[in-house]
């Protein structure tokens, strides 16, 4: 499968993309779909199946980070809000009129949170919040209607909540529907210390305990609990690795060509992303790159069960860095509108039923 397209109209570059492995049949099979989020391409892209071959849907947004779903809602961190969208199902059919049908889930934007640029990395929905990385102030937070953030935890070693990006706290996995584990580029207190170590200087701490279980890992993210393990991408050396949080000891689950960043887990399978290197004054000299003559930017399929990869997703043109990946249970073909869109402003949803204002709108 190749396919290219015109990334909105206001931007003049196009993403070509092909799959490999058993990629097309797995997406076909797992009932649900992936949302990806590129901050330098500013992008979201959703991949799902129309029925026949794997889908792509881009939308602009001004740098994507971290998302986070919960049913019907889909969270997405831009670099100065965090944006909550909802599906509208009633509406997804009838989104384009001369195509009836074509989408199965449309997400629309409802609430927006104006944070300021706080940097924020990886986002979940807890059991009573929103959580989010706050990487420029060195703390886990919460949104609030009042305020740019929350302050709710921070490491032990941080001394104060400012904006210094001190340990460059990324990741965070829950736990029984509360923060459990977050990962930092380095165990710093000083303005941007971590970068000084970034390839050895990487952590994974217990938010409860505030213990750091694991030291000397090169610039990790994404950590996940899944299947009763912690799993955690070990981006600068290229590993997925499977962690026992008790012992401190892990293992390395597969080795995959890129600078990883993104995970979910859908059952014995993980989705993990992949990204070169643009940069080099803080990401150059890593261990990765002399592991691979060239590095990928896409999406893995691996099975947990013996680190194996099903299949690959790759962008070959038009984008270079992902950060997030998320799992859309129950959507197999769905669109996203961003608040620049004008189909945004003509659709209407309500508890029981849904409106599109316009000539052709049909009660829903």
């Amino acid at each position: 499968m190749t396919n290219q397209q015109v990334l909105d109209n206001s931007a003049p570059k196009s993403i070509e993309c092909n799959t490999s492995g058993a990629f097309e049949s797995w997406i076909a099979q797992i009932g649900g779909s992936l949302a990806v989020s590129t901050y330098q391409a500013g992008k979201v892209a959703l991949i799902g199946w129309d029925g026949q071959q794997v889908s792509l849907v881009l939308r602009q947004f001004q740098k994507p980070m971290g998302m986070a779903v919960q049913g019907q809602r889909l969270a997405i961190a831009t670099q100065h809000e965090v944006l909550l969208l909802a599906n509208s199902p009633l509406l997804a059919a009838d989104y384009l009129p001369e195509q009836p049908g074509r989408y199965d889930a449309l997400y629309l934007p409802r609430v927006a949170y104006y944070t300021g640029d706080l940097n924020i990395h990886d986002m979940a929905f807890g059991s009573d919040r929103l959580w989010m990385v706050n990487s420029r102030f060195s703390c886990l937070a919460s949104t609030s209607k009042d305020f740019s953030f929350v302050p709710c935890w921070q490491p032990e070693f941080i001394s104060e909540v400012v904006p210094e990006d001190r340990c460059h706290l990324n990741g965070l996995a829950l736990k029984n529907g509360q923060p459990k584990y977050v990962t930092a580029l380095g165990e710093s207190n000083a303005v941007g210390g971590w970068r000084d170590t970034k390839a050895t200087g990487g952590i994974l701490i217990d938010v409860e305990t505030k213990e750091i279980i694991l030291r000397g890992m090169s610039m990790p993210h994404s950590p996940r609990w899944h299947d009763g393990y912690l799993w955690v991408l070990n981006s600068g050396t290229g590993e997925l690795w499977r962690v026992e949080p008790d012992t401190g000891k892990y293992e390395v689950v597969c080795l995959l060509p890129g600078f990883l960043r993104g995970l979910c887990c859908i059952g014995p399978y993980a989705v993990v992303g992949l990204s070169q290197i643009r940069e080099q004054h803080i990401f150059g000299g890593l261990p990765v790159q002399e592991r691979f003559e060239r590095l990928v930017c896409g999406l893995a399929v691996v099975d947990l069960r013996n680190g194996s990869i099903v299949g690959t997703f790759e962008f070959t043109s038009g984008c270079q860095e992902l950060y997030d990946v998320q799992f859309l249970a129950g959507v197999q073909r769905p669109t996203i509108l961003n608040q620049e869109r004008a189909e945004v402003r003509q659709a209407v949803t309500a508890p029981e039923f849904a409106y599109w204002l316009r000539p052709s709108s049909q009660i829903k």
